[in-house]
């Protein structure tokens, strides 16, 4: 796919500058080349316009892929219509280590795993066993190439950009769309343009950029967007480094991001055994970056640009409870004392989609070899995820298995709350530092007063060895085991293992379509059939009880909790028992507790809605900013929807949950004036009116009716475009598509 993809593609980005008459971004040369109808090349408006895409391949991760399929299944299709696969990583839950997690993983989620392997089986996708790799650094060492485009079913999916793929994450509708042969919607990203000049030294690493990035524009400031990385620095960074910073631009709210290829790219695909690709790209290389005269001038072609000096840049440690709380190291001992955080660093954890590299792991595994040597003492306990079996089985990994490290399984575990981390006091403050790429509140070990900062993975083993959040490895010394202060020296490390990467069993299947029947068992507790939801039936949503009025960040965390709520992905009816328990209530302050109007009883969020579902009652929920923050879990949108809430209203919405609201059939609108969410009451019985008119750009009227017998009215706004409204009306996009 790849070589004949190179063989038009220079013709084809030449083409486009015909017609569009202006030079290129290299967003926009991947986008334009993957229009599902070449025909549509013409100029778009960013942030506003729509355009279909035909994408390369399509990722899933085991989580998320059970409901993709579940919703395949019902679209009569006999297989997928392009290269997909699924990967087993998020199942696993971190404990014992490695190989005794593994076994208990493949025990306790037999069920799932045999679906998942079946079902690719059946419709022609490639399955990764359990203990393969990380879905997304898997991606990087075997499907990523310079210029493609794919969309996953995990928000992180822009990892692949550090090998200059266009990457995005969807929901698991989205994937269903592209793996039926349809197109794929999506509204013509902003570009941000992120310059980099210098080079990286010291202590200093790809990661500081994007937490340094994410301290700029903060959790929502690239909604829309696609960063898209270029300058000399870029060329000084490796291509697994590019992978970190393109992974964790999700957690400004990203499209995507992508870096131009260079020599680092090339290297690395030849390491990971993809040399033809690798000159196939090096003879479109010019092709593969943005056009010289937008080089030249950035400001003309970007809708921002945003300048990072490498050579100055220092490490960054962002948080706690927010991936962009930016702070320099050198500020952060300060910031720990002004703001009472615990000082005791009592877990170091390395690994996860963002920082479970080779290189990553060579640079933590020369601390711990400094350590050794120094004579010192790691004061916390240290805990790592390597990326895949390529990795897992390298020498720097068992440097750290000797250094006292504990070695979990190939997978996300403590990154997505798969931890089963056994503390005299669940609910005790306490301080954990990892190189993962979020920290809410009880994300990693379900403590909401778990402290959690995001660091490079050297940062992480540095404050780790110290045992102190308030070290600074950058001047601080520490006291040896026999009474010397020391310093660290900055770390080192190789792109790659110097005698190559050894020779593993990768563990993926390749289908061979024997399956005939994926079994789903009617009594299971982990499966369950899917059902079309009801179309709309042509009225306006009148006198709607509130289910809740969330304040403050109302993440997809929030919304469908993962950690011991993943073993349900595959059963819509026992997850939406989660729904919204981790929101906070306007009205009282507390999690999972809300009226119910129709009896004035307090109970949770799901007890609620279950009743109001009952009695054949719609309900709403009220948000605040940039609601739906986070993964792309779908759940997070089908939970809702299956309970009979049938709108969400909120200040602002993240783009995937958005458009997995919208592919649900939900009705998504925003406060034309985000001072009216202050008008909603506890107790309101709330009506959208205007369906009837239900068009692009027209607004939709609220109406709300409070308990003392009062009402008044304000305009709520959306950004559904008329294929997005015929979704809703038909009570979703499958259901549209007519592949019920």
């Amino acid at each position: 796919m790849e070589n004949n993809y190179y063989a038009t593609f220079t013709q084809r980005v030449d083409n486009i500058r015909v017609v569009i008459k202006k030079p290129l971004t290299l967003t926009e040369k991947i986008l334009f080349t993957h229009f599902y109808n070449k025909s549509d090349i013409r100029t778009y408006e960013r942030g506003k316009d729509y355009a279909n895409f035909q994408p390369d391949r399509v990722a899933m991760q085991d989580a998320t892929a059970q409901m993709a399929i579940l919703q395949f299944m019902i679209s009569g299709k006999k297989q997928s219509a392009l290269p997909a696969s699924v990967h087993c990583d998020h199942l696993i839950q971190a404990y014992a280590g490695a190989e005794n997690d593994l076994e208990t993983a493949k025990t306790m989620n037999k069920e799932v795993y045999d679906f998942l392997q079946s079902a690719c089986d059946k419709y022609g996708i490639v399955f990764w066993k359990p203990g393969a790799g990380i879905i997304h650094q898997t991606v990087l060492e075997n499907y990523a190439f310079p210029g493609g485009m794919m969309i996953g079913t995990d928000s992180h999916t822009p990892n692949a950009g550090g090998l200059g793929m266009l990457a995005i994450g969807v929901g698991g509708a989205d994937a269903v769309d592209v793996m039926t042969g349809m197109e794929w919607e999506l509204k013509m990203p902003n570009i941000i343009g992120v310059r980099l000049s210098g080079k990286l030294s010291g202590w200093a690493s790809s990661k500081d950029i994007i937490l340094k990035l994410a301290g700029i524009l903060t959790v929502k400031g690239g909604t829309n967007s696609v960063v898209e990385y270029f300058g000399e620095g870029a060329k000084n960074i490796s291509a697994t480094g590019k992978a970190t910073i393109c992974n964790m631009g999700a957690e400004i709210g990203a499209t995507s991001s992508v870096f131009p290829f260079d020599d680092e790219m090339r290297q690395y695909l030849r390491a990971t055994g993809r040399s033809d690709i690798a000159e196939a790209a090096n003879e479109a290389k010019d092709y593969l970056r943005a056009d010289n005269e937008v080089l030249a001038d950035p400001e003309k072609y970007y809708n921002r640009v945003i300048d990072i000096d490498l050579s100055s840049l220092e490490p960054y440690v962002n948080g706690p409870f927010t991936p962009d709380a930016a702070t320099p190291i050198s500020a952060l001992a300060e910031k720990v004392k002004k703001m009472g955080y615990p000082d005791t660093v009592e877990v170091g954890l390395i690994g996860s989609c963002t920082n479970s590299s080779f290189q990553d792991l060579d640079k933590v595994a020369s601390l711990a070899m400094q350590a050794k040597e120094k004579k010192l003492a790691i004061h916390s306990q240290l805990i790592i995820n390597p990326g895949s079996k390529m990795i897992e089985h390298t020498e720097s990994v068992k440097i750290l298995e000797d250094s006292g490290a504990k070695i979990m399984a190939n997978a996300c575990g403590p990154c997505i709350g798969q931890w089963k981390r056994i503390v005299d006091d669940n609910t005790r403050s306490n301080t954990i530092v990892n190189s993962f790429n979020r920290n809410f509140a009880k994300r990693a070990d379900g403590n909401p007063n778990t402290h959690s900062f995001v660091a490079s993975p050297e940062i992480t083993m540095a404050l780790a060895i110290a045992g102190s959040l308030s070290f600074n490895p950058l001047k601080d010394k520490l006291k040896n085991n026999v009474g010397e202060w020391v310093m660290l020296e900055p770390p080192s490390g190789n792109k790659f293992p110097p005698n190559g990467f050894p020779d593993v069993e990768k563990g993926f299947i390749t289908p061979s379509f024997k399956t005939k029947q994926v079994i789903v068992a009617p009594d299971s507790q982990r499966l369950q059939l899917l059902h079309p939801f009801s179309a709309w039936d042509g009225n306006d949503f009148k006198n709607m009880p509130l289910l809740i009025k969330t304040k403050g960040k109302c993440t997809t965390d929030h919304i469908s909790m993962a950690g011991q709520w993943l073993r349900f992905r595959g059963h819509l009816e026992n997850i939406s028992d989660n729904l919204l328990m981790g929101a906070i209530n306007a009205f009282n302050g507390e999690t999972n507790r809300v009226m119910n109007q129709e009896n004035d009883t307090y109970d949770a969020v799901s007890t609620v809605a279950k009743y109001y579902k009952s009695k054949k009652i719609s309900s709403i929920v009220i948000a605040e900013d940039n609601y739906g923050e986070g993964s792309s879990r779908e759940h997070a949108a089908m939970e809702p929807r299956f309970l009979n809430v049938k709108v969400i209203l909120a200040k602002s919405f993240a783009r995937i949950h958005e458009t997995n609201l919208k592919k649900q059939g939900m009705l998504a609108v925003t406060f034309s004036n985000p001072d009216d969410y202050e008008k909603i009451r506890e107790n309101d019985r709330i009506s959208i009116t205007g369906l009837a008119y239900f068009s692009p750009g027209k607004p939709l009227t609220a109406i709300l009716e409070h308990a003392d017998g009062t009402k008044e009215s304000f305009n709520v706004n959306h950004t559904y475009n008329d294929i997005q409204i015929e979704w809703f009306k038909a009570g979703s996009a499958l259901n549209y598509n007519g592949l019920t």
